[in-house]
């Protein structure tokens, strides 16, 4: 997507004894490493052709806020799109719908419920 964001309501995953759950209600192991070098704050950049640097969250919050402002100013609701898991909650997914409907303003969701 260029010029659109897209926020995605995922299916729950609960973690218990090293597992996790998988979508269809089946367990997985844990991978077998963990990335020593973990991202441990948010990064952002402050141009396009700059590089990633570290902030802090309220910065990286703001800034996702003034993008989100500035899509909806220039392309109104129909710059967003929202996915939803039909596998979650009809409560999940009336809450993802909501928020796509009253918040961002768009009719553009989508929950794969047609399988």
């Amino acid at each position: 997507m260029t010029n659109a964001y897209a926020f995605e309501a995922r299916c729950p995953i609960h973690i218990t004894n090293n597992t996790i759950g998988s979508g269809r209600g089946r367990l997985c192991a844990m991978p077998p490493h963990t990335p020593k070098e973990r991202l441990t704050a948010p990064l952002i950049r402050d141009s396009k052709s700059s590089d990633l640097r570290p902030a802090t969250w309220d910065e990286a919050l703001d800034r996702v806020v003034s993008g989100f402002g500035a899509v909806k100013a220039r392309s109104g609701g129909s710059g967003f799109a929202l996915f939803s898991c039909s596998k979650s909650t009809n409560e999940m997914n009336y809450a993802a719908q909501k928020f796509g409907r009253t918040v961002l303003g768009t009719n553009n969701i989508d929950s794969c419920n047609r399988t």
